[in-house]
């Protein structure tokens, strides 16, 4: 097939560079596709959406690649690949920023941290935020500035029919609000426009205890963090002490418990919010200080990095029980390697503030959203962390708030887990999705199936 309509880079199975273009986080994922079309502006992406619609090839979206399905490829298909749109324009009087779909939040807060400005996203500088924020955005600013999506104020999309639309408040608003938190169900954002929140020096970092004290520590950081207090955030984890400096060699390959923390108030109170959890426990290493909110933000991209095998399972949580802490506590027991871990990320604070039927996102009732991430450098792991992460997550279903999770750390797990994830928001969504993209050309994704 001729590819002469395509512009940008075009990449084929026959180029030298094709198996580096294909290369994802996620290891485990090994799709090849037609062709990968690297684009480097918006008319690229429109006329790869046309040359794939007019050719009936099949589309996905690849923007950081950092989806534990692998839904940034597609076999066979053209892969749109964001990736080198890297334009920006920010304002530091007005706290806004406008970027192109192909940075990293590490990239981003490189930008913004010079001007004492920071945008609510996730954990991990390596992570894209086009995924990121069209699937919802938790991280560490979410209790002080919501979610990612509380904090997009446009986007300007391509549609399936090769049209470039703006969607906010007021342009094509039924867009917009399927946008915060559908995915890329409805077209290929080619630019985000965000307001910022300032923050500069945070109190924060990891505060890790022995596993022993595992029930101890989990109620307290439960109650300690149900507080007003829109400044305190930490998630809870089990984990393994990484076998490297800073962290003490006689605790090296521990499996542990601890929280990370950010304390955004006040630096002269940071020491004395944080009191109690230190005199009321015994934490082996403590290295919660002073540090820029950047270096936060990408404190663990070292431990993670591109081409580990990656298996992801997620729910959302209400209360732990001592059934369901004691669960939690044998597989934190059972962690097979030092990159494997469960995070429970709150839902709290300013993300309260927007009703579920505000935006798409239908779960801001929820106390966490908890992932559980077996990772592994070798292959011949794969299966070791695929079931150890299924298991966990298994033994937790009970347990958990509801029959869904949150976009971005769930596998292909089927139409129905989707639908619970968007709830009272499913119908809306489908009526969104009729509207813009009625043939489901986009559906390589958490799909909302159209009408």
């Amino acid at each position: 097939m001729s590819h002469q309509d395509l512009t940008g880079e075009v990449i084929t199975p026959q180029d030298t560079n094709y198996d580096e273009a294909r290369a994802i986080y996620n290891a485990m994922i090994d799709k090849k596709p037609a062709v990968i079309v690297k684009c480097k502006n918006t008319q690229d992406v429109v006329n790869a959406v046309n040359h794939a619609r007019e050719n009936n090839i099949e589309v996905s979206i690849k923007s950081g690649g950092h989806n534990g399905a692998g839904l940034a490829l597609v076999d066979d298909g053209l892969v749109i690949d964001l990736s080198e749109m890297k334009a920006f324009d920010i304002d530091p009087n007005a706290k806004t920023i406008r970027v192109d779909p192909g940075f990293t939040l590490g990239e981003i807060g490189e930008i913004t941290q010079e001007y004492g400005l920071y945008l609510p996203f996730g954990i991990n500088g390596t992570t894209g935020i086009s995924g990121l924020t069209l699937g919802g955005g938790l991280g560490y600013l979410s209790r002080k500035g919501g979610l990612t999506i509380d904090n997009l104020l446009e986007c300007k999309v391509v549609l399936a029919n090769g049209d470039v639309v703006t969607a906010n408040t007021n342009t094509n608003p039924d867009l917009f609000w399927a946008l915060r938190g559908g995915g890329g169900n409805f077209g290929v954002v080619v630019s985000f426009q965000f307001k910022l929140l300032s923050v500069g020096t945070v109190y924060g970092g990891p505060m890790i205890w022995e596993m022993d004290d595992a029930e101890e520590t989990f109620r307290l950081y439960d109650e300690f963090t149900k507080t007003d207090d829109q400044d305190l955030y930490g998630f809870y984890a089990f984990l393994t002490v990484p076998p490297a400096p800073p962290f003490p060699e006689e605790h090296w390959n521990k499996r542990c418990c601890g929280v990370v923390w950010n304390y955004t108030g006040p630096l002269d109170k940071a020491e004395a919010i944080l009191r109690p959890m230190r005199e009321k426990t015994n934490p082996i290493i403590d290295f919660v200080g002073e540090m820029p909110m950047h270096q936060l933000n990408t404190l663990f991209d070292a431990l993670y990095p591109k081409g580990l095998q990656w298996y992801w399972r997620a729910h959302f949580i209400n209360e732990v029980s001592d059934e369901s802490l004691a669960i939690n506590i044998k597989y934190g027991k059972a962690i097979p390697n030092v990159h494997t871990t469960t995070h429970f990320y709150p839902i709290d604070g300013k993300v309260h503030e927007v009703a579920n039927h505000e935006t798409a996102w239908a779960n801001r009732g929820v106390r966490w959203a908890q992932v559980i991430v077996g990772v592994d450098p070798q292959p011949e792991n794969a299966q070791i962390i695929t079931d150890w992460c299924k298991n966990y997550y298994d033994e937790l279903i009970p347990y958990a708030a509801n029959q869904g999770a949150y976009v971005n750390f769930m596998m292909e797990e089927g139409q129905e887990r989707i639908k619970a994830s968007y709830k009272d928001n499913y119908e809306k969504l489908v009526a969104v999705k009729t509207k813009y993209d009625p043939t489901n050309f986009f559906h390589i994704n958490q799909n909302i199936k159209p009408d």
